[in-house]
């Protein structure tokens, strides 16, 4: 697929306050006309607080937003405790891996309202651009070839900083697969596909963003990535299952495997990691929770600098907590030596 000429990003300004009910189709179809309306290869960028808004889906003054989270959640990845509460990134029933399963409290319209995704955002936007389709069809009869685009905004792992990313899409190619094509030197590309969808929403939040007030924005100089047919979504783009590498953060899997997976009563019980910097003795403290988790009758004193001992009365069971122990403290990115005592008094 050869590149653009030039690419435009148009940004729609003189959209009203977005509330329930509200036309958003035909308000996107009014501030096109800016740049000539809706033309043939474009693609509409909105964002998904604009739909969410519009969609009613909102939920004022909840007495605890993590309820909301979970009800948006299908699995915890990790979670911290912050200075302001519990952050958790999850898997969110909309697709994307998000912090909060995109629950937003920001530019929401209300005091102590939050905002929460379409459970199906490509059927969101689906149901978008059929309504901007119509508009068209009723302003001039004569009917561009467009795509549409749901946006949200996501962290990355290893990568400092949020950016926008492909929620919902309708009308487009969302994904470039490059594989088998001889790349400029002519050698043959075996693993390359383009995210060209969260491509063209990371580039339309240059335009748009939180602070600028601007919600959507045209897209052009992508007539090729233009379907006729709606495609097939953003949530083709999404990784889990098998093909998730990273389906927990690596302390988050230590636990899980030890019996506290994140989102549980467990993990709570043992205690939760946090973002601030946390001493040696914190860290250890935790991993001796986890490690004890489930097993009673069991002691175990000692620091990280001294090394542990683990005593209970049976060496089995010693033994088997020195083992998790052992593991516990790796999760937690310690290092210290942990002995057994059982109740022959044999170490």
């Amino acid at each position: 697929m050869a590149g653009p000429d030039a690419l435009h990003v148009l940004p729609l300004t003189g959209i009203p306050e977005v509330t329930e009910g509200l036309d958003l189709a035909g308000a996107l179809v009014g501030a096109a006309e800016r740049w000539g309306g809706v033309q043939d290869g474009d693609v509409v960028v909105v964002s998904s607080k604009l739909v969410s808004k519009a969609l009613g889906l909102r939920h004022e003054a909840p007495t605890d937003r993590l309820d909301v989270v979970r009800e948006h959640t299908v699995r915890v990845v990790a979670e911290r405790l912050t200075p302001s509460g519990l952050t958790q990134v999850v898997e969110s029933v909309a697709g994307p891996v998000l912090a909060a399963a995109g629950v937003d409290a920001s530019n929401t319209g209300a005091e102590d309202a939050v905002l929460v995704l379409p459970r199906d955002p490509d059927r969101a936007a689906r149901d978008l651009h059929r309504a901007v389709r119509a508009h068209l069809v009723a302003g001039a009869g004569d009917v561009a070839r467009f795509g549409l685009l749901l946006t949200d905004t996501a962290g990355r792992p290893w990568r400092e900083g949020q950016t926008d990313l492909a929620l919902g899409a309708c009308g487009m190619v969302v994904l470039e697969d490059l594989r088998g094509a001889p790349d400029a030197d002519g050698r043959t590309l075996s693993v390359t596909s383009r995210a060209v969808a969260d491509e063209l929403a990371a580039a339309a939040d240059l335009v748009k963003g939180k602070a600028s007030g601007v919600g959507a924005v045209l897209v052009r100089g992508v007539e090729a990535l233009v379907l006729e047919a709606p495609g097939d979504g953003a949530r083709r783009l999404v990784r889990t299952g098998p093909g998730d590498w990273f389906a927990l953060g690596h302390r988050e899997a230590v636990r899980a495997a030890l019996g506290a997976p994140p989102g549980s009563t467990a993990a709570q019980e043992v205690g939760l990691p946090g973002v601030v910097p946390e001493s040696a003795e914190q860290r250890a403290g935790r991993a001796t929770a986890l490690a004890l988790l489930g097993h009673e009758g069991v002691r175990v004193s000692g620091t990280v600098v001294d090394g542990f001992v683990v005593r209970a009365p049976d060496p089995v069971l010693a033994g088997r907590v020195a083992a998790r122990l052992e593991v516990a403290l790796a999760g937690e990115d310690l290092r210290a030596g942990v002995g057994v005592v059982s109740g022959t008094g044999d170490a």
